[in-house]
């Protein structure tokens, strides 16, 4: 190192790598005893490790890299190489010698790596397979040790069924490759074999001319890769919708079925967009039966209930289906949304409510909807002491009607006086059908004078009926017993009880009228 001296100016130099077969001129910048910048075209293809040779002064510097950019790279140099000697003395050893040694120690260190190495040179023929290489493809040390042609390297590994690649096409496959190698393409290629390994094989170019191959054992990747794959595509077709979000609640997946339903394309959902955007989007769904002005908000409220966590929401889309969303908290902080179409389910429901609550006949409420209704009622009336009242209707002459014109017309008048109550309740009201010809109306927060006016409205609506048998035509009328709720009264028994006796009163009296219950007098207004 004696000879070096700190310079500023610019000295010619030539980089040797690769056993010496491979060199690169450059120029040496601020030369120091310990270190020194190189500059070249491109600093991309100086290895780690290197020798330096200064133009006019007969030494060479092993170098080691410290840093480098685009043109230039920064070196140390190494002390045990670092060591003034005339080029054509080697320590005394032959060129040949030498570069044996370099291959013996590089093949001891490129047979301790898992990856597969092959040095092509620039016939493309094997001049260094390492051990890991042989052991994959099962590759004879006769074989190996021949320098091989990259053909015969590919077709040991077709001879020997190692391609997972049906027969009438091993031929392209092997031809490809040879092809992608001697074109010096970089793109990592994964062949898979037949006992179900994958290896990454990827071609780097050498200055000399030559192919570095590189055969990385990658099967776990590309397993879990395959599974991940596979799992994606079961979600883009399954018939719920399915909805990733990360921490930030940005769309990490949507699936087909959530792409369609707020119309957004491949390119806006590989985009990433937030989910505040997609519950906006031309309001696709709300709360159900959510009034207008309330519209507006829902977005803002659907987002931060998704933010708090886990929930089951029901929503409504603008056309009136029924959509059942479910989040779930995931481990990195995000939330999967699944969405199921439950319209058949709630519409299948609602019938069932239906067949479960109302008379088939009539479509009115049917007697245990009805008490059940009445009995709630009962328990406003004793908190809060509201006033609630019932009516007990009755068809006059029922039976005659059935004897006389047959039971098809007994269901049409049944009917029509069900029609009757309907027209003439209020809205508040709820009419059921309590038996065969009796009916029984609710009327909430009603004293017994209101009630009266509800009856007697029903009662006249009864009578206009008109009905049509054998050609011949006739009405009906009502009987309407009446009674309001009382803290005499011991439950809702008592207080149907009190309407039938008035309605058996107005039947007493001559039918088609009205009349109101009233409470039996004291014990001791009885004896006066």
């Amino acid at each position: 190192m004696s000879r070096l001296v700190t310079e500023r100016t610019f000295l010619a130099g030539k980089i040797f790598f690769n056993f010496g077969q491979s060199s690169i001129d450059c120029v040496v910048r601020r030369l120091s005893e310990e270190a020194a910048t190189l500059e070249m075209e491109s600093g991309l293809g100086v290895p780690d490790r290197f020798q330096l040779r200064l133009q006019g002064r007969d030494i060479i510097l092993s170098c080691r890299v410290i840093w480098r950019s685009d043109r230039q790279v920064g070196v140390a140099f190494e002390p045990p190489e670092a060591i003034d000697r005339p080029a054509s003395d080697e320590q005394g050893r032959s060129p040949d010698a030498l570069l044996r040694a370099q291959m013996l120690a590089l093949r001891v260190a490129l047979d301790h790596v898992p990856t597969g190495i092959v040095l092509l040179d620039a016939h493309l023929r094997a001049r260094l397979i390492n051990r890991s290489f042989r052991q994959m493809w099962h590759l004879p040390e006769e074989v190996a040790d021949s320098n091989p042609s990259i053909l015969t390297l590919l077709h040991h590994g077709r001879d020997i069924g190692a391609y997972e690649v049906p027969d009438p096409a091993l031929e392209a496959h092997v031809m490809e490759r040879v092809r992608v190698i001697e074109a010096g393409d970089p793109t990592p290629v994964d062949v898979r074999r037949t006992n179900g390994d994958v290896v990454r094989v990827q071609c780097t170019p050498l200055p000399d001319g030559g192919r570095m191959l590189t055969y990385t054992p990658v099967t776990d990747i590309v397993r879990a890769s395959d599974e991940l794959k596979l799992l994606r595509d079961a979600l883009e077709n399954v018939q719920d919708g399915v909805l990733l979000l990360d921490s930030g609640l940005n769309a990490s997946f949507m699936n087909l079925r959530m792409r369609r339903f707020w119309e957004v394309s491949e390119q806006e959902a590989a985009a990433r967009p937030a989910y505040a955007s997609l519950v906006s989007r031309a309001q696709r769904a709300s709360a159900p039966d959510l009034p207008a002005g309330e519209l507006a908000k829902f977005p803002g409220k659907r987002v931060a209930e998704v933010r708090a966590g886990d929930h089951v929401r029901d929503l409504q889309t603008p056309d009136g289906r029924r959509v059942r969303a479910h989040c779930t908290t995931m481990a990195n902080g995000g939330r999967m949304l699944t969405y199921v179409d439950i319209t058949d389910l709630t519409n299948k429901a609602a019938m069932l409510e239906r067949l479960a609550t109302t008379d088939p006949l009539t479509g009115l409420y049917n007697r245990r909807h009805f008490l059940g209704a009445l009995d709630a009622e009962w328990s406003r009336f004793q908190r809060y002491y509201r006033s609630v009242s019932v009516l007990m209707l009755d068809i006059d002459h029922f039976k005659s009607v059935n004897d006389r014109y047959g039971h098809a017309v007994g269901d049409e008048a049944i009917k029509a006086v069900a029609a009757a109550c309907n027209e003439g309740k209020r809205k508040s009201d709820l009419v059921g059908r309590v038996g065969g010809e009796e009916f029984a109306v609710l009327l909430p927060e009603t004293s017994l004078s209101r009630a009266k006016l509800v009856a007697e409205r029903i009662r006249k609506r009864a009578m206009a009926i008109r009905l049509n048998a054998h050609q011949a035509q006739f009405g009906v009328t009502v009987s309407i017993g009446i009674a309001e709720a009382s803290v005499s009264m011991s439950g809702i028994d008592a207080l149907m009880g009190a309407a039938d006796q008035a309605l058996y009163q107005a039947k007493n009296e001559g039918r088609n009228r009205c009349i109101a219950w009233n409470p039996p007098p004291s014990a001791n207004r009885a004896a006066e």
